[in-house]
């Protein structure tokens, strides 16, 4: 997994053992953030929460929060961010060359001003860790005042999962690298 020995389910906590298996119905397996922060059951089981709310119940739409996401994991080179958040982003509807260019630290040609505005927005806050009035703004006219709380608290979730698996040199499974 990188610097912390994979889970040993065995030696889990009743606590532990519940977020464990809450995790693996799920995903089907216990990866990434989830499973460092699973040494600590309350931390794992609400930043899961967090998560699964950013993913299905708030007003900014998935397409959005998945280029977020990958623009936060190029920006921090969080390998396992990426490898698992392309094929989402692609999903969603984010176009095979808007990410190439991301994953290549280009600027991508924007056809939505949507996505152009979230990926200027995701890069201010993780660059600068603050966010111009302009920029804030603009993202208060496109997006209003629910979304825009929601992109940038899911902008703050998304830095601490990149710092959480860089911290820790969780890798990407079968050790491809998906970022250089």
């Amino acid at each position: 997994m990188g610097r912390l020995p994979d889970i040993d389910e065995t030696k889990l906590s009743s606590e532990q053992r519940s977020i464990y298996e809450q995790i693996m119905r799920a995903r089907g397996h216990m990866r990434g953030p989830f499973a460092v922060w699973l040494r600590n059951a309350e931390l794992c089981a609400n930043t899961l929460k967090l998560q699964e709310m950013f993913a299905s119940r708030v007003k900014l739409e998935r397409r959005l929060l998945e280029l977020m996401i990958l623009v936060s994991a190029r920006l921090a080179s969080a390998q396992y961010a990426w490898f698992i958040h392309e094929p989402n982003a692609l999903k969603f509807g984010i176009s095979p060359e808007i990410i190439q260019a991301i994953r290549e630290r280009r600027a991508p040609e924007f056809t939505r001003d949507d996505e152009r505005l979230v990926y200027d927005i995701t890069t201010e806050l993780n660059t600068t860790r603050s966010l111009s009035e302009a920029s804030f703004q603009r993202g208060m006219a496109m997006f209003g005042e629910q979304t825009m709380v929601e992109l940038v608290s899911a902008i703050g979730f998304y830095s601490m999962v990149a710092m959480t698996l860089n911290a820790f040199a969780v890798s990407v499974p079968g050790g491809k690298e998906t970022l250089v």
